[in-house]
């Protein structure tokens, strides 16, 4: 169990705490989640990149960062729905997109073939981080002076979570070639 691992462990635990502060009706609980969420989101940039400095990436952290990163951000996501502060549709989406993706993985994995992370991907992930947090924390600063971020970051993260997911299964279509033969 090396020190990636474990953060990607630390993160998985943050997810019940973030529900906590989210959920009940705790004084502030809201902004609590928010830097309960970036902490953990920051634990998924820090646990990749010990791993891969450390030569340290592990069959468990292969299957539990990814694993991690989607309860979270469904997590929150889910219960944005509930709060009524996301459309329902929107996290149909994202959280399609996730299962499209995760399947794409393991039907690649299963012949040999392993699938990076994208660019494409990435920002996906940024946008929904940002979008996440600024929905937690009532679009502050922004709704002091009419800016509707949290709606101008949910609509990137809806369409760089579509670009990202077309992206996945064009670049690596030759997987669905491979599993045919």
């Amino acid at each position: 169990m090396n020190l990636a691992n474990k953060l990607t462990i630390i993160r998985i635990l943050l997810v019940p705490i973030f529900m906590i502060f989210l959920i009940f009706e705790i004084p502030f609980g809201n902004y609590i989640a928010a830097g309960i969420f970036i902490i953990a989101a920051l634990t998924d940039t820090l646990d990749g990149y010990i791993a891969r400095s450390r030569n340290q990436i592990t069959k468990f952290g292969k299957f539990m960062d990814p694993l991690a990163d989607k309860l979270l951000v469904s997590a929150a996501l889910i219960s944005l729905v509930e709060m009524s502060k996301v459309p329902a549709w929107v996290v149909v989406i994202i959280i399609a997109r996730e299962f499209a993706v995760t399947g794409l993985r393991v039907l690649a994995a299963s012949e040999g073939i392993t699938i990076a992370a994208s660019w494409w991907g990435k920002i996906k992930t940024i946008t929904q981080i940002v979008t996440i947090v600024s929905l937690l924390i009532n679009n502050y600063p922004f709704n002091r002076v009419g800016i509707p971020f949290d709606k101008l970051s949910l609509a990137l993260a809806v369409i760089f979570t579509i670009v990202s997911g077309i992206d996945y299964f064009y670049v690596n279509r030759k997987v669905f070639l491979v599993s045919n033969k």
